[in-house]
């Protein structure tokens, strides 16, 4: 079985739209066959790299992604084939773990896709079991947080989205479908960086447009207040799970896209808010070594202090997904207001609809005005993945 797509001459777009949807079925047909699909794609274009293969796994879960990016190297005057490759690898063989190994992927190699397909197949099991829906379900633009109220502010707005089966998952996850996978799936991470990398390390497969950490953080500065929101401009990284694989050298930002969005969002419902560097911790008990934090508290010029952000930002940095962090300031431990029990459900009470709703309206901007995908080349390495970026 092979398969050439190519834009022929007097093809509209009806005709491409009709030959790329043509082109998904083939890798979903040779995929349900037991093998996985290999695009080839020559590009009379380039001088160093005119021709890149890879495989994929699971192609119905990344279809909408797969769509997009083929309809934007046949525009160019790609040439694309698509063939069965390697026979599907069971999860439960031997050498599994070693075809997964990112130590040994050369990421100096110019490739099709960022993961290989036992990568993706790994992760795609795990998210459908760690979220309890199905990889197809998830949106291009997705939101984290560590509360069960998110989920029901998210439930009410959205009533008919697709929840979890069974409902008791470690990360359980909504998605409010649009078409073309422009909706948003909330999903509940739970509490901490190692949760943080365990979710983004699988969602990363997926290639999602957007990831934004709706969460809560300590205020570090005096004149914030209960409810405040934080914009992170950057992070401090004292969560460890990702030193080994990205030093803390390498400078860590958000989305400039993304920011601009929710600082708008922010604006139109009149909420105060600031931009800073926000500190990420593994110890929840910081308070309890309240001397080495306040080192790093006060070299930072940080605003505020959390669980997730940087550990969120840094996988995002490393596998290409722009990314944004959007916190809500519950205590300030450092100013007499620790987060205790009475005070801190009166907070939920009375931030939880608006901070979701904030998150929300900001992807609302996102899908009117980048429906492509947001810009990434400041994620982009000069020996970058041919699938999703500009085919250069």
């Amino acid at each position: 079985m092979s398969f050439r797509i190519e834009r022929e001459a007097g093809y509209g777009d009806t005709g491409l739209a009709r030959k790329i949807e043509d082109a998904c079925d083939v890798l979903e047909r040779i995929y349900e066959s037991g093998s996985y699909p290999r695009l080839t794609v020559d590009r009379h274009w380039s001088r160093h790299n005119p021709r890149i293969s890879g495989q994929i796994a699971r192609p119905a879960a990344v279809r909408w992604y797969l769509r997009r990016e083929l309809k934007k190297l046949l525009e160019r005057g790609a040439v694309i084939t698509i063939e069965p490759a390697a026979e599907r690898l069971e999860l439960s063989s031997p050498v599994l773990l070693e075809r997964v190994d990112e130590a040994k992927q050369d990421p100096r190699k110019k490739k099709l896709f960022l993961f290989p397909p036992e990568r993706v197949e790994l992760s795609l099991e795990r998210l459908e079991h760690y979220t309890g829906t199905r990889a197809e379900d998830f949106q291009r633009h997705i939101l984290l947080t560590n509360y069960r109220m998110h989920m029901d502010v998210f439930e009410r707005i959205f009533p008919s989205c697709t929840k979890p089966s069974p409902p008791h998952v470690q990360m359980p996850a909504y998605h409010h479908a649009i078409g073309d996978h422009l909706g948003v799936s909330l999903v509940n991470i739970g509490i901490g960086p190692s949760n943080a990398k365990n979710f983004t390390d699988h969602v990363a497969v997926l290639r999602p447009d957007a990831l934004i950490m709706v969460g809560h953080c300590g205020g570090i500065r005096n004149h914030q207040k209960i409810g405040d929101f934080v914009l992170a401009s950057g992070y401090l990284r004292a969560d460890l799970v990702l030193d080994a694989v990205l030093p803390l050298s390498v400078p860590v930002i958000p989305n400039l896209h993304l920011n601009l969005f929710l600082a708008q969002a922010l604006d139109e419902a009149e909420l105060t808010y600031r931009i800073g560097t926000v500190y990420t911790t593994a110890d929840r008990n910081w308070e309890l070594g309240l001397e080495r934090t306040m080192t790093d508290l006060r070299a930072s010029r940080s605003l505020a202090i959390d669980m997730e952000s940087a550990t969120v930002a840094a996988n995002g940095f490393r596998y290409r997904i722009p990314s944004a962090t959007l916190l809500c300031v519950s205590d300030k431990p450092l100013h007499g207001a620790p987060k205790l029990p009475e005070a801190a459900l009166r907070f939920y009470r009375e931030t939880q609809h608006r901070h979701l709703e904030v998150a929300l309206r900001a992807l609302d901007l996102v899908r009117e005005q980048w429906p492509g995908g947001l810009p990434n080349a400041g994620l982009r390495s000069f020996d970058e993945p041919l699938m999703g970026g500009p085919p250069d």
